[in-house]
């Protein structure tokens, strides 16, 4: 893509709305705006980076053996009066009626809906388990919107739904979901932090909230030193086979076997780890479990035959992404003064390729002919064709974080090489083209 034809809407100073770096660095690298407190489009530079993280998620949750479907934004409210949940849920919910009057909602989350679903179509225990999982657009109308995409009213949102015989089953599956989140967030170079927590409004009694340690966290988080240092990229696709249940209770176990919880669970006098050694630090909060058992199966007759004709409700958990939330929390876990850094697996173009020098003819053929052999690479580049000074495009790349700049400028052409940087390091590299090329395809 020639940058003088992308629509890449840059904002040279810090937004005086925008309180933390993410929120800053979305609004000046174009990749978002605001639409109405807590509302934002994404546009196409955001987009791109909004569809990486999806797909990863996506990946990771068909790996497990979930399905994925698409439920509606808006539900009828006679479902959640079926569950009980309508008039508990409090204010965030946003209420509306039809032209017929009837009472409909905007989903803020979906186990009234997907419990329906399972409810109608699944009769027998040999029909079990099942998961089922969607990414979609849900909407919660906070009370105080705030810091861009991390506490927004609109957000795109994955969530599952696990169905299960017994309770057995219905861990196992909830602890399948575990180590899928831990592998989708190490996939983007996050480490996310599992921490027992609150169910709030979905109920249960067992919940994780999965935090990354951030300066400009939510919340205080209290942690043992020891998770700072351990390897969060190291599962196969073997922990979910069957074969593997007792290995992938050992994984859960591990990650959960040392103290860390949320300020609002945290107790001083029960926590186990000396105060003078225990990290307590601020968390960005991107995803989190729930195994609530039959709260929602029992109230709304989701039940199944048993082999001895006996009925048994269903056994159900619930598993939380924040999808567009991620795309903020990675900015916060990968910036420097310059602008972003983005993680090679959810970078919007791998390269940012510069012409120093745009009038110079010589400049344009080689710029021109990297693209091309770029392109047929399949390697997504952006090319700053634009006539602009080197310092304001050295400064766009800086700021859109690309993993990879290649500049192409009269100096390099006189001597035959091209200038390679490595946005994370810094490093910078005279190359050959071909060299560059393959530094940058490896």
């Amino acid at each position: 893509m020639r940058l003088s034809q992308y629509f890449l809407p840059l904002i040279r100073e810090n937004p005086n709305e925008a309180q933390i770096v993410s929120h800053r660095l979305m609004l000046r690298a174009g990749m978002v705006r605001q639409s109405a407190a807590g509302i934002y489009s994404w546009l196409p530079l955001g987009l791109r980076v909004l569809k990486r993280v999806e797909q990863i998620v996506r990946e990771e949750q068909d790996r497990t053996g979930a399905q994925e479907i698409l439920m509606p934004t808006i539900q009828p409210a006679d479902l959640w009066r079926e569950s009980g949940r309508y008039d508990d849920y409090g204010e965030e919910m946003l209420r509306i009626r039809d032209r017929h009057e009837r009472e409909m909602l905007y989903g803020p989350t979906n186990e009234e809906m997907v419990t329906a679903i399972v409810r109608d179509a699944i009769k027998s225990y040999r029909d079990l388990p099942k998961n089922l999982y969607h990414i979609q657009w849900k909407f919660r109308d906070e009370v105080r919107p705030r810091f861009g995409v991390m506490r927004g009213r609109e957000f795109l949102m994955k969530d599952a739904y696990s169905f299960d015989l017994d309770a057995a089953g219905a861990k196992h599956s909830y602890n399948k979901m575990f180590v899928a989140y831990l592998r989708t967030f190490a996939r983007m170079g996050l480490k996310a932090i599992p921490m027992r927590a609150e169910t709030g409004p979905i109920g249960g009694d067992l919940s994780h909230e999965f935090q990354v340690l951030a300066e400009t966290g939510e919340s205080e988080v209290f942690v043992h030193p020891d998770y700072l240092e351990m390897d969060w990229e190291s599962f196969d696709d073997g922990w979910y086979q069957a074969s593997g249940r007792d290995a992938l209770e050992a994984a859960v176990a591990h990650f959960t076997g040392l103290y860390a919880a949320t300020g609002d669970i945290h107790d001083p006098a029960q926590c186990p780890v000396p105060a003078d050694k225990l990290v307590t630090a601020r968390g960005i909060e991107v995803g989190q479990t729930f195994y609530f058992g039959t709260k929602y199966s029992v109230p709304m007759g989701a039940v199944v035959n048993l082999a001895d004709g006996r009925s048994a409700p269903l056994e159900m958990g619930s598993y939380g992404i924040g999808v567009s939330r991620l795309v903020g929390a990675l900015i916060e876990a990968n910036h420097d003064d310059g602008g972003i850094i983005w993680p090679d697996s959810v970078a919007p173009f791998r390269v940012g390729l510069i012409n120093l020098r745009a009038g110079d003819a010589k400049c344009a053929v080689a710029a021109d002919e990297l693209y091309a052999r770029l392109s047929d690479r399949g390697i997504e580049v952006l090319y700053d064709d634009r006539d602009e000074s080197p310092g304001a495009k050295f400064a766009t790349m800086d700021l859109i974080g690309l993993p990879w700049q290649l500049i192409v400028g009269p100096r390099g052409i006189a001597a035959g090489t091209v200038e390679l940087k490595n946005r994370r390091s810094g490093e910078r590299l005279e190359l050959a083209a071909e060299a560059a090329l393959q530094r940058i395809a490896t």
